[in-house]
């Protein structure tokens, strides 16, 4: 055997065991990714949630403060708390779904209200730079995007890996027509 077919045979056997550790993880990924999505986004909830439950804890309570009105200021922080918690715990338990998506996007909806009402607060310099106050509101698009992803599994959706989904179609068309389809 001279250098250059051992040097491909080589090759060839690194991208055969690249080939199946890839396919590995992403199976495995797409058995997880979900679960740990909404498990760590409930995590953030939570977190996030129980610090307005202490006053002068949260980061966002100068923010939260700055938006409501004076007459309800010391109950809001508390409530929104609470509502964050309890998302964080539907999420990381994975019950009643639907409401608190629902729930979330509506939450959602009020941590981005500083974008229209105090935006002054969340800029250093328009648009590049952000304060630190902008770049927690800006971070809540990823926890909308997560919410959304995950809602689309709700009703029993799932990640299919192109693998599967086109195994699927060769099967569908092989009950339909109950011959296998020409390679292509």
């Amino acid at each position: 055997m001279n250098s250059s077919n051992f040097l491909q045979n080589c090759t060839s056997a690194f991208d055969r065991c690249l080939q199946t550790i890839d396919s590995r993880v992403v199976h495995w990924l797409q058995r997880n990714g979900i679960t740990l999505l909404r498990i760590s986004i409930g995590i953030i909830f939570v977190w996030f949630g129980a610090l307005k439950l202490f006053p002068g804890v949260s980061p966002a309570e100068p923010l939260i403060r700055a938006l409501m009105p004076d007459f309800i200021e010391d109950l809001s922080l508390p409530l929104i708390g609470i509502m964050e918690v309890l998302i964080g715990v539907g999420y990381i338990f994975g019950r009643y779904l639907r409401v608190i998506i629902l729930l979330n996007l509506m939450q959602m909806a009020g941590a981005m209200a500083p974008l229209l009402f105090v935006p002054d607060r969340l800029w250093v310099a328009f648009p590049f730079v952000w304060t630190l106050e902008g770049q927690y509101v800006i971070k809540d698009i990823i926890l909308i995007s997560a919410a959304l992803v995950i809602g689309s599994t709700v009703r029993g959706a799932r990640l299919v890996t192109q693998t599967q989904m086109m195994r699927a179609i060769k099967n569908s068309d092989i009950r339909a027509t109950g011959t296998v389809p020409a390679h292509q």
